[in-house]
């Protein structure tokens, strides 16, 4: 939105009418920038869940950490069903080997992770397994839920050995409320 302001001194004295001379606001108009920001905010808010691996599978609790890397993994999938996935396309058993054989020829120091439905056979998971092994991979990992998304902690397991058990308080029962009239 531009404006003009009037010129100090731009009035001449004396005469009946007052000329005076405008100059242009140089002031720059935010709001539709902000606009324009605020949707590509939402844009990106709504688009970025929806980049990662489409291959629905319910996967296993663990209480592991998280795996570092410096470039981005393969991911084979399979699901509830038993089908087979590199990334989002449907392999076969068989044509997964080539395909791996294939990719592990141009890069030999590719890290493959795996994500397995908990339904699934252990025979299923351990033949994909196999199937990414002999096809060269040697950074093979099993991905998982983090557990303390439960609610469970992490790290290792200790056995708890109290000295005494302390003498708990009684709790106040709840009471049914009465029936409404």
């Amino acid at each position: 939105m531009s404006g003009v302001i009037p010129a100090p001194g731009a009035n001449s004295s004396g005469s009946k009418f007052k000329r005076r001379s405008y100059t242009p606001i140089a002031d720059i108009n935010v709001t539709p920038l902000v606009d324009v920001m605020l949707v590509l905010l939402i844009i990106f808010m709504v688009t970025a869940p929806l980049l990662q691996v489409g291959v629905p599978v319910d996967l296993p609790k663990t209480s592991a950490s998280q795996v570092g890397g410096k470039d981005e993994p393969m991911v084979v999938s399979v699901n509830s069903q038993g089908e087979v996935f590199l990334g989002e396309t449907k392999y076969d058993v068989a044509e997964l080997g080539a395909k791996l054989k294939a990719i592990h020829e141009e890069k030999p120091d590719q890290r493959v992770f795996m994500r397995g439905d908990k339904s699934v056979d252990y025979g299923k998971m351990m033949e994909v397994m196999g199937v990414v092994i002999d096809s060269g991979f040697r950074q093979l990992g099993l991905l998982g839920e983090q557990a303390q998304a439960l609610g469970r902690g992490g790290g290792t397991v200790s056995p708890a050995t109290p000295a005494q058990p302390a003498p708990r308080a009684p709790t106040p029962q709840p009471q049914a409320p009465a029936p409404r009239r």
